[in-house]
């Protein structure tokens, strides 16, 4: 699996809306997700964020729109912290919108900002309603139940809502997955092509004997064949053969790195209270004073497991988070690593 890689690599998703040779595209996306009728495509301005780690942060197209900041992802995992996601890239393209314009933040006259519109696109296996709102607020109310959880841990849980919070930030999430949002996808005939696309080749591999980087090669290599002559996508995909492969490899290999961390959906390990159970998103069994030790012993779990991803030691990654006894192994490893380090800098 090619997990090591430095830089963002578009997914397919990107490549088809967020290119700017393919302009009617995004903007039969934007008309379809608003209901609205636009045709001009100059009034498109791209500000997609690039060059950035390949698991970290990354919105998938960007665009303005007349008074509009549209923020478009795609997403193969559902992930409930998209809103913080999101409100790090509007900051983000805030201040490149704000320098490009040559405006002064720090002056009396009001700027004039265009309004954000959040979407993600979610097309990941797990079953997810056709529309659904993901707000930050969520984010906040959980933490207060967390500090409450700490405090009073043999109270019964309690609803954390007080007030409305200072900041607010709204994401619409809508499925893509084909055969869902059926009146989005008549709206928009790339969208449904693309859905298709992905249908096929998971169909294609699920069909496959083996499960492994050469079948999904030639699942890809199949779906190509069997797209329909009357797809608009279709000269596209067929002219970037290589490229498409590429992009789709790389995209299951991210779903297949994040499903790793969520194995049994729990963390285990880490003795003397540095981290006593994830269970269900909360916190358990912090018990005489080990809270420093959880924060540490996470800090120590997230820097070897970050580590291993970016060696591509990915067999070692999946032992380390079954087995505690090799996972203190690599904790020694690491350590014994970074000694020379740190005695040269003193």
């Amino acid at each position: 699996m090619v997990y090591g890689n430095n830089k963002y690599r578009d997914r397919l998703f990107t490549f088809i809306f967020g290119n700017e040779e393919n302009r009617e595209w995004t903007l039969s996306l934007y008309n379809a997700v608003n209901g609205s009728s636009y045709s001009d495509t100059s009034a498109l301005e791209f500000t997609t964020i690039k060059e950035v780690l390949y698991l970290g942060m990354h919105n998938d197209v960007s665009f303005l729109i007349h008074d509009e900041m549209n923020l478009y992802e795609q997403q193969s995992t559902f992930n409930p912290n998209i809103p913080v996601r999101m409100l790090q890239y509007c900051g983000q393209l805030f201040e490149r919108f704000i320098v490009s314009r040559k405006k002064n933040k720090f002056g009396r006259t009001l700027i004039g900002l265009p309004e954000p519109r959040l979407v993600v696109f979610y097309n990941g296996t797990e079953e997810q309603p056709d529309m659904q709102v993901l707000e930050i607020s969520d984010a906040f109310d959980k933490f207060k139940g967390e500090r409450l959880y700490f405090a009073y841990p043999d109270t019964p849980s309690q609803d954390v809502k007080e007030h409305d919070y200072d900041i607010s930030v709204r994401v619409q999430m809508i499925n893509i997955n084909h055969g869902r949002n059926k009146p989005l996808m008549e709206a928009c005939k790339p969208l449904f092509e693309y859905a298709w696309i992905v249908q096929a080749v998971r169909d294609n591999l699920n069909q496959s004997d083996k499960q492994d980087k050469e079948a999904l090669v030639e699942a890809i290599a199949k779906m190509i064949h069997d797209i329909p002559d009357d797809f608009i996508l279709k000269p596209f995909l067929v002219s970037h053969h290589a490229e498409i492969v590429s992009m789709l490899l790389t995209e299951y290999d991210e779903v297949e790195a994040m499903n790793l961390f969520r194995l049994e959906g729990k963390l285990e390990g880490l003795k003397e209270g540095k981290l006593e159970g994830l269970k269900e998103g909360k916190l358990e069994g912090l018990k005489e004073g080990k809270l420093e030790g959880l924060k540490e012993g996470k800090r120590e779990l997230n820097s070897i497991y970050c580590k291993l991803i970016q060696e591509g030691r990915m067999d070692e990654l999946q032992n380390a988070i079954s087995d505690p006894a090799y996972l203190e192994e690599l904790a020694k490893e690491f350590t014994h690593a970074e000694s020379p380090n740190k005695s040269g800098e003193s």
